[in-house]
């Protein structure tokens, strides 16, 4: 089973949101890391058929998705980052119509609800408008595995969950995917780096780093320094360079500060993290485009 992305490009006016991308992906977990702006909700929307591509091409098996319409739609399943939801009906209710719209008979559907419901945690009778955000989530994850997809494409599903509720998910989506294509993307590096089998760093459009973890990591090494200063000089540090964690110690402010080069003599070498990797890429928020 194969995803294959060929050229794929998105164009809004002057501003590209999307630019050639060429992957194929094979089923597995597939993290997608990127600053506000990277081009990555463009991406998503269009691997579901949602937004038409301005060139290239999104092929299924070497099927293009466009043309295969209802039997690709029939076995994806996406969460969007804005998940709308009737906040007049129960979970039960909701996904009974989500159900009817995926066209999944009413019996097999009534058997698979419970269990999603079971597995999110959400076997009440309550209203949705009277759940919280991260009971909303749980209910968008759930309608998302609905239809057992074999493609499964997800916009910040962690977005709302506590950690108890983060844990939960990331072994809920470890169980799945073994036989499925999974795309996740988040802004919480840490959970991509607890699932991902291959992470995709996207910046300005592209995808400019592609690898495991570890390999991404290694990337890292020899670009992240600590360095114990003053409570005054830690504040003109923040100011100059990337610092990716602070702490104090004593009357001392230990910073760990990620760049290419020694940012000081006093400065030693520490073990690199996927975080660090990311703020390398983006040392300062560059979301001033499309998403």
């Amino acid at each position: 089973m194969e995803l294959s992305l060929d050229r794929l490009s998105k164009q809004y006016d002057s501003k590209i949101a999307v630019d050639s991308i060429s992957a194929t992906l094979t089923p597995g977990v597939y993290g997608l890391l990127g600053a506000n702006g990277a081009g990555k909700t463009t991406l998503m929307r269009m691997l579901c058929g949602i937004l038409e591509p301005t060139s290239g091409e999104v092929l299924f098996n070497d099927h293009e998705i466009t043309a295969m319409g209802a039997t690709y739609r029939n076995m994806l399943g996406y969460l969007p980052q804005d998940f709308g939801y009737y906040p007049n009906y129960t979970a039960m209710e909701f996904m009974l119509y989500m159900a009817a719209l995926k066209g999944i008979p009413r019996n097999i559907a009534v058997k698979r609800i419970k269990k999603l419901l079971t597995t999110v945690d959400l076997n009440h009778v309550k209203r949705i408008r009277t759940f919280s955000g991260g009971m909303k989530q749980r209910v968008g994850i759930a309608q998302a595995l609905l239809n057992n997809p074999k493609v499964l494409i997800l916009d910040e599903p962690t977005a709302g969950l506590d950690p108890k509720e983060r844990v939960r998910f990331r072994n809920l989506l470890s169980e799945y995917a073994g036989d499925k294509i999974v795309i996740l993307s988040t802004h919480i590096v840490s959970d991509i780096e607890a699932i991902a089998d291959e992470v995709l760093l996207m910046k300005k459009g592209r995808i400019v780093q592609r690898g495991t973890v570890p390999e991404l990591v290694q990337k890292a090494q020899g670009r992240v320094w600590e360095l114990a200063v003053s409570p005054r000089e830690a504040q003109m540090w923040q100011a100059q360079a990337t610092v990716a964690n602070l702490r104090h110690e004593g009357n001392h402010v230990v910073l760990r500060i990620v760049s290419d080069k020694m940012p000081s003599q006093s400065a030693v070498p520490c073990r690199a993290s996927l975080e660090d990797l990311y703020l390398y890429y983006f040392p300062t928020d560059e979301g001033a485009g499309v998403q």
